[in-house]
């Protein structure tokens, strides 16, 4: 079918030239069906990439006025207040938001089409979704905006600048006579974890110095006390640790303190997203400032902006980051934009 527009329950009968309550019945699980026909209609569907889009129907009537929010995670302080953003733009603009956490989920291409029918419209948090699924959605005409997200053409996309600010933190540590840098984190992991590593290898590389691996582990607390642990058996200790996230750093730092390691003085501890602890930990932690809140807040508006067809071409948004200077790296407290 190259018609341009989705595809149908009545294209899914023709292919799988069987009636449509047939279909009906296996695409909403009721009555009983042979595994014949249940395989027929799959395939069809596959085909034609088909779903129970609401962009499929009339828009004038089946308007959900929700939107649909998929993330990979929960945990952390990140994404609370991504979505306290989120949640703030689609109350005031009458949007009800409809959640949808992928880790742990057997399958969660299946659940990601099924929300697709009761939403106006998809935001994908990072890699919560597959790039295939991700395509497979915007093929079938659903409004997305991607979050934290390589762009993908056609869809939306807002991120925060993450390589800039990851080079210019890395910069001044060496600046301050660091010699021996090591970054925490997978870049595996996220595309912004892939921009803060480049970031990275990038000030290192302009000093004529070697980049090394990074110590690949999952942004947690626990990770956190291990990479600490691991740093105070080693021989040739590192004398600075530019982590991926707070969560890592604030445990790194704690470890190394308790340990009777001094901070910043013998290692230098760097995090990235300033959460509430970063302030208050002692020293206080040299960080990365992202502006979730905005991240959310415009991630709303540019799904709506879709869903309503105020705008039709894609947009790739990218909001500011700004260094925070505190005693972790032995500079002063200055914010640095």
């Amino acid at each position: 079918m190259a018609t341009g527009r989705p595809a149908t329950i009545y294209d899914v009968a023709a292919r799988a030239k069987l009636s449509i309550a047939t279909v009906s019945r296996v695409l909403q699980g009721t009555g009983p069906v042979s595994e014949k026909a249940r395989a027929q209609v799959g395939q069809a569907a596959a085909e034609l990439n088909y779903m129970p889009l609401r962009a499929a129907r009339s828009l004038a009537v089946q308007r959900h006025e929700a939107h649909g929010l998929v993330l990979p995670d929960l945990s952390g302080p990140f994404y609370g207040d991504l979505l306290m953003g989120y949640e703030r733009w689609a109350g005031e603009h009458g949007q009800s938001v409809v959640l949808t956490v992928t880790q742990g989920n057997t399958d969660p291409r299946r659940s990601v089409r099924d929300l697709a029918g009761r939403v106006d419209g998809i935001v994908v948090h990072g890699n919560a979704l597959e790039r295939s699924t991700i395509q497979e959605l915007h093929k079938a005409g659903v409004p997305l905006v991607l979050v934290a997200h390589p762009p993908v053409t056609g869809c939306d996309s807002v991120r925060t600048e993450s390589a800039s600010s990851a080079e210019r933190l890395t910069s001044r540590l060496l600046d301050h006579g660091r010699q021996q840098l090591v970054f925490v984190g997978d870049p595996a992991s996220s595309y912004d974890v892939s921009e803060r590593y480049a970031g990275f290898a990038t000030a290192l590389r302009s000093r004529g110095k070697a980049v090394g691996e990074p110590l690949r582990v999952p942004l947690t607390e626990q990770s956190g006390k291990q990479v600490a642990e691991k740093v105070l058996a080693a021989g040739n200790r590192p004398d600075g640790l530019v982590c991926a996230n707070d969560e890592l750093a604030l445990a790194v730092l704690t470890t190394l303190r308790a340990a009777g390691i001094a901070v910043p003085e013998d290692v230098v501890v760097t995090g990235w997203d300033d959460v509430m602890a970063a302030r208050y930990v002692s020293p206080g932690l040299t960080t990365v400032r992202q502006p979730m809140a905005e991240l959310g807040q415009l991630a709303a508006q540019r799904l709506h902006e879709r869903v309503t067809g105020e705008r039709s071409r894609a947009r790739n948004d990218v909001l500011a980051t700004e260094l925070v200077l505190r005693d972790s790296c032995g500079t002063s407290g200055a914010t640095q934009q």
